[in-house]
């Protein structure tokens, strides 16, 4: 379902991206762990179609991200670090807003109970976003991701400002989802969460992917070694 080959992507001569292969395949959850400024969020914005590389090929389901953006976006289900709501609508008339954009229609008590699958509780659901916090924000994201039922789920830093209740939640629905045959990429610097929830992780350094490996195979301790040999190197 995603699939990098050969991608290198630079700015103003500086090296975002270096020769990355990667394919994460149906019903999988990858992890890409990496420092602030490794490339995490660039691979994200390719495959959401609005970047495009340099050279190599980044695509959604056989879609060419550069060439058939909107179609492959169809497919996707995007949770970004900082969410952007309205803040003058509620928790609820921000999810209904957004699905209705995205030609979706539900009724009232199936929005409540997307926010109470995400995470956000009944009683703040009819608040106005703008007293929420920067973790109630994020349900309310992860939940316009879910209602469009996506194909495809990319996540950057998703569990940012959440606390642990709530990112153990995501968990569950991130596994959930992949379990219904959905395709995941997480993009990350928490090391123990990566570990949790995902099935393979790459380990990106400067735009280049140093390290892949299966989560079963290292303990969270190890990975947490191991991520920082490469970082310190």
């Amino acid at each position: 379902m995603i699939k990098l080959q050969n991608v290198s992507k630079s700015f103003k001569g500086n090296i975002a991206i270096k020769n990355l292969n990667l394919e994460v395949k149906k019903g999988e959850i990858f992890g890409l762990l990496g420092a602030n400024g490794a490339g995490k969020s660039t691979t994200i914005n390719m495959l959401l179609g609005f970047l495009n590389s340099d050279s190599g090929s980044v695509s959604i389901n056989d879609l060419d991200t550069s060439n058939n953006s909107q179609e492959a976006r169809k497919l996707i289900g995007y949770i970004p670090e900082n969410v952007n709501l309205y803040p003058y609508l509620s928790g609820l008339e921000n999810l209904d807003y957004f699905c209705k954009l995205a030609g979706l229609k539900y009724s009232k008590s199936e929005l409540e109970n997307y926010l109470i699958t995400c995470g956000l509780a009944s009683e703040a659901q009819g608040k106005n976003v703008s007293g929420y916090s920067k973790g109630m924000r994020q349900k309310v994201g992860i939940a316009i991701a879910y209602a469009k039922k996506a194909k495809v789920y990319l996540l950057d830093e998703p569990a940012s400002g959440l606390d642990p209740l709530a990112s153990n939640e995501l968990s569950k629905l991130l596994k959930q989802l992949a379990s219904e045959g959905a395709t995941i990429l997480m993009a990350s610097h928490d090391i123990f969460r990566v570990r949790e929830v995902c099935k393979r992780i790459g380990i990106l350094k400067n735009g280049v992917l140093v390290k892949e490996l299966h989560s079963k195979d290292v303990s969270a301790n190890e990975l947490e070694t191991l991520y920082l040999q490469f970082m310190q190197n």
